[in-house]
């Protein structure tokens, strides 16, 4: 999952950013709304990470013309503003979520993960595809009842295969989820993964559309 964060405080930032990292996700960090909308235009996230005070305007403000533009991104607020009546104004807005600061990082993960599931249809953390348990929020994997290991890299690719079964994704599309990892993306870095994801989890679990890109194989 690709994740944007918008927040100003640089302790904060760094903090959430390090631990979104650290839960095998890819993280792009800006610290103004201005910004924040240069990477929208260029990049598809998963969730955003929106803080309400920043130097250059209001979240509140972001969040609703990004939903007046049809932008249905998910998108989870932090905020110090504490008051029911600025949560209530936060969810009217368009926000999916609503974390009041200061907050747990294990919980912001949680969090995380709860969104992520709804939006992919999978609100139950345990997936089951063919001889595979896979525990969402756990990030975790059993074959045949067996644990499987998966790389912060691998995980993400198979992340969003879940998240879209049955739908062809281009290599283009892959690529962008692995942008934030610190090591360069590579013209075959996708082959590479998507080789060991195979030999992990099962010959069948990825397809491949010659020249089209990939989906999840049927269970």
């Amino acid at each position: 999952m690709r994740i944007l964060l918008i927040e100003d405080d640089t302790t904060l930032g760094a903090a959430v950013r390090d631990q979104i990292a650290a839960d095998g996700q890819s993280v792009d960090w800006v610290t103004r709304l201005d910004a924040a909308g240069d990477a929208l235009r260029t990049t598809s996230y998963d969730l955003i990470l929106l803080d309400l005070m920043l130097p250059d305007g209001r979240g509140i403000s972001f969040l609703k013309t990004l939903r007046a533009q049809g932008d249905v991104t998910p998108v989870i607020i932090l905020t110090a503003l504490d008051q029911i009546s600025d949560r209530i104004e936060g969810l009217n807005a368009g926000a999916d979520d609503y974390l009041v600061k200061p907050f747990d990082l294990a919980e912001l993960s949680a969090r995380i993960g709860s969104v992520a599931r709804r939006y992919s249809g999978n609100p139950n953390p345990i997936v089951t595809h063919g001889a595979l348990e896979v525990d969402l929020a756990a990030r975790s994997i059993l074959r045949d009842g067996k644990p499987v290991h998966l790389t912060a890299r691998e995980w993400a690719l198979f992340e969003a295969f879940l998240a879209r079964p049955g739908q062809l994704l281009s290599k283009a599309q892959l690529e962008e989820k692995l942008y934030a990892f610190d090591a360069e993306v590579e013209s075959n870095t996708i082959e590479v993964h998507v080789s060991r994801l195979r030999k992990k989890l099962g010959s069948a679990v990825i397809e491949t559309e010659r020249g089209m890109g990939y989906r999840l194989g049927k269970p």
